[in-house]
């Protein structure tokens, strides 16, 4: 099979790099603060105005599904984040071992799993619950789970939760009520939507990596811290698919569902991780610290595409084996 290379995945390595070689500075970076907070607010009010109310009272009745999805995300990966600690500071540096505490504290992505979920041949109504519930329960458990096992690496009071509210649940709560309104302009202009949300997460790291460079962040690392904290995310993404596989096998859940599982449960949010990282690690790491968030994603984006296409190739019939 031929693999094409996302051109998301080529876009959020252009802007890493230009942020890295020609960041913006002063005012300018300010300017592009404040477009990217507005930014990222109008990507979860459209996830809002997505989530239609017919298709998350059909996913919520499948209860067994969302607990171990959700316990995947927030118990599971948590406690992996926990034993990647013990590479520091031998193999990862305090700065990237943070990094990858964080990764596996936020919440799991939504358009990406359903995405991979439809074309496995999945529960796509569980995928669109369970990975929305993330969405909005790691908006107030992210930041609760940062301040108890990151102390000494954020900043985590009411303020900063109050902020993250305003920033991704409160959008996400207006396109909710305002679906009846705006949900049919939603769905007619769902492809050039899809291609805001991706830019707005673009400008996020854009923004974030100019932070970075102008902080001089960069020189602290090395090729070996490199290629430390990418083996580090390929090791957790395994491990974690393997988990969402074996689990959705020893609780007998139908194929259909284990397929939802595996994406929900394997995956971690870009668009969430990058705001909650802005506010709660505000300064001049928080390149640093989203660093291994951003090269996680990037390898699920991969794998998920080469799994999906698989999983269709090979059928229902194939999967229920």
């Amino acid at each position: 099979m031929r693999l094409r290379l996302d051109p998301f995945i080529v876009a959020l390595l252009a802007a890493a790099v230009l942020a890295s070689f020609v960041p913006a500075t002063g005012e300018g970076l300010e300017v592009l603060k404040i477009a990217a907070m507005i930014a990222i607010g109008l990507l979860f009010f459209l996830y809002g105005a997505r989530l239609s109310t017919a298709e998350t009272l059909t996913g919520i009745r499948h209860w067994r599904l969302h607990v171990v999805i959700l316990g995947t995300t927030f118990v599971v990966f948590p406690v992996l984040g926990l034993g990647a600690q013990l590479l520091e500071p031998t193999i990862l540096t305090p700065g990237l071992a943070a990094g990858v505490l964080l990764l596996c504290l936020v919440p799991s992505t939504v358009q990406s799993c359903v995405v991979y979920t439809r074309i496995a041949g999945g529960n796509v109504a569980g995928a669109v619950v369970s990975a929305s519930m993330s969405s909005l329960i790691g908006v107030f458990l992210t930041p609760a789970l940062v301040a108890l096992l990151m102390t000494s690496d954020a900043r985590v009071d009411a303020g900063a939760v109050l902020r993250i509210v305003l920033q991704l649940f409160v959008p996400f709560v207006a396109g909710q009520l305002l679906r009846p309104l705006v949900g049919g302009v939603v769905a007619r202009q769902d492809q050039r939507l899809r291609l805001y949300d991706r830019s707005s997460i673009v400008l996020v790291v854009f923004v974030a990596f100019s932070e970075g460079a102008e902080a001089d962040v960069w020189s602290s690392l090395t090729v070996w811290s490199v290629l430390a904290v990418i083996m580090t995310c390929a090791a957790l993404l395994v491990t974690a698919t393997g988990w969402t596989v074996l689990v959705g096998r020893m609780l007998g859940f139908a194929s259909a569902d284990r397929i939802t599982i595996l994406f929900c449960g394997s995956n971690k949010s870009l668009a969430s991780g990058l705001p909650i990282a802005s506010v709660l690690f505000a300064g001049n790491d928080v390149a640093l610290i989203v660093l291994p968030l951003m090269l996680y994603h990037q390898m699920q984006i991969i794998a998920g595409a080469v799994i999906a296409g698989r999983l269709a190739r090979v059928g229902p019939a194939g999967r229920a084996a």
